[in-house]
């Protein structure tokens, strides 16, 4: 089922979903199915499952002489989603990224995510590897996320790369990122809201946006929308803060701000256990407005543990 029409079919009311980082390649799908089984109780129509590009490594020769070589660090996307499909019975949203594909590559990825019957996509551009300084495109493949949303568009009328199938056109239902408080590649607010504009009306059907701590500004960027005639539904990620090193550490990657009052609040706790207290007890306020506002889903990302996000949804849903 398509998350749009979850939504629809809640009248209202607030779904819970979450976001599952792909265990470390050596790992077993164990790793995986610990970090659902406690969040089922609360019964999520969906589950997202990320991406992550390829990276390098260097690999030293009997002569002295270094090779790059490129390898990744975490098993594929589309075999996590078939295992959540058919342990837990709900939908998986598998995260597409330009980094690491080509554009035939990506157009075989979805001709399979169709053959297993997945319903949902989220488009990203995705990150750079840690070892380039800038998002490096892959050759043959895409600069941006519209183009990649382009193509899923286009799989969706019927127009693959190299011939039309009208009578195999997909099905997806497409959802972009956005940024309340601004992509930090964009110059300003008005050009990252122009992109997302530019998304919606290229057939974008939901919004996910990035973590925040300042219900605020998802308020004023949801406003902002609405009075843009982009109507589609926004969903808020969200991550409580459970380390005090994350004070620093999640301005510095995800180029957000922590209120200040949260910052002191974690500032004065004595332990790491209550610094994960008061970063719980702060997002269980931030849902329940968010809940009081209308959001129609709390989205958390749960960096596969899933104990902090389970204490928040008892007290939430």
């Amino acid at each position: 089922m398509k998350i749009t029409e979850h939504i629809a079919g809640a009248n209202g009311k607030a779904l819970f979903s979450f976001e599952l980082l792909p265990p470390v390649k050596g790992q077993s799908i164990q790793q995986i199915y610990n970090a659902i089984d406690p969040l089922m109780e609360f019964k999520p129509p969906f589950i997202d499952v990320t991406y992550h590009r390829e990276d390098y490594i260097y690999k030293q020769h009997p002569t002295g002489l270094l090779e790059k070589v490129t390898y990744r660090k975490r098993p594929g996307t589309v075999a996590i989603c078939a295992a959540i499909i058919n342990r837990y019975k709900v939908d998986a949203v598998p995260h597409l990224i330009c980094g690491g594909f080509t554009k035939d590559e990506t157009e075989n990825a979805l001709i399979d995510l169709q053959f297993l019957g997945i319903d949902n996509v989220l488009v990203l551009r995705g990150d750079a590897r840690k070892a380039d300084p800038a998002f490096m495109p892959t050759p043959g493949g895409h600069s941006y996320a519209c183009e990649l949303l382009q193509q899923v568009v286009n799989m969706n009328n019927g127009k693959y790369l190299h011939e039309d199938h009208d009578s195999n056109k997909t099905n997806f239902c497409i959802g972009v990122a956005a940024y309340p408080e601004k992509h930090f590649e964009s110059p300003n607010p008005e050009t990252d809201f122009k992109y997302l504009k530019q998304k919606v009306d290229m057939g974008a059907d939901f919004i996910v946006t990035q973590m925040f701590f300042d219900n605020q500004k998802y308020f004023s960027f949801v406003n902002r929308c609405r009075e843009n005639g982009i109507n589609v539904p926004i969903i808020p990620g969200l991550k409580p803060i459970t380390t005090s090193k994350q004070l620093i550490n999640l301005p510095k990657i995800f180029h957000i701000d922590i209120p200040l009052e949260l910052s002191e609040a974690v500032s004065g706790c004595k332990t790491e256990k209550d610094v994960k207290d008061a970063g719980i007890e702060w997002m269980i306020h931030q849902c329940k407005e968010l809940i009081e506002f209308g959001a129609p889903v709390l989205h958390f990302y749960t960096m596969g543990n899933p104990e902090p996000t389970y204490r928040i949804a008892k007290e939430v849903f």
